[in-house]
């Protein structure tokens, strides 16, 4: 008996492993009270891009590879939005201790996305995010069809290339 359930739990453990990845794939987005940077509420319901795609990236301003991952896409967010229309929602997660140092971050570096805050952390949980930065890519349909942590120089090309491929209506894997 012990031995089969051994087998079951490592059976179901390489099963869950194998689907990792896909664990969001089609999921819709949470309902999540967040704010903009003027203090408007803004809902998470309403992420929406008129069907096209859509990056929503979780950062902090005291995570190093976060600024990098913006800043590499800042450099170039112009011309994606033209080639594609993709629209990005960067995510802070700093909490009431630094929450003021995001205006003044962003301000600074010029970036030109949408930034909501999340100070207590709520659409985080709701996306089950770990570590950060942490992005998602959602389809026309609003659905999470790919999602990714951490930052590596270069990244951002692999982004621009899934997101090229759901505007030529291909499926992400």
């Amino acid at each position: 008996m012990k031995k089969l359930s051994l087998i079951f739990i490592i059976c179901f453990m390489t099963l869950t492993a194998f689907t990792q990845d896909n664990i969001f794939k089609y999921k819709k987005l949470p309902s999540v009270t967040l704010k903009d940077i003027k203090g408007i509420t803004f809902n998470s319901s309403n992420i929406t891009n008129d069907g096209k795609p859509i990056i929503i990236s979780f950062w902090a301003t005291w995570c190093k590879p976060c600024i990098r991952e913006l800043s590499a896409i800042s450099d170039v967010y112009d011309d994606w939005v033209k080639e594609t229309g993709v629209k990005l929602y960067a995510i802070s997660i700093d909490d009431a201790r630094s929450t003021a140092l995001v205006a003044p971050l962003i301000y600074g570096k010029g970036w030109d996305f949408t930034i909501l805050l999340d100070p207590n952390s709520d659409f985080k949980r709701a996306m089950n995010v770990g570590p950060i930065p942490h992005t998602f890519l959602l389809n026309g349909k609003g659905e999470v069809v790919w999602q990714h942590t951490s930052f590596a120089e270069g990244d951002e090309l692999n982004l621009i290339d899934l997101v090229r491929k759901l505007n030529r209506g291909e499926d992400i894997k």
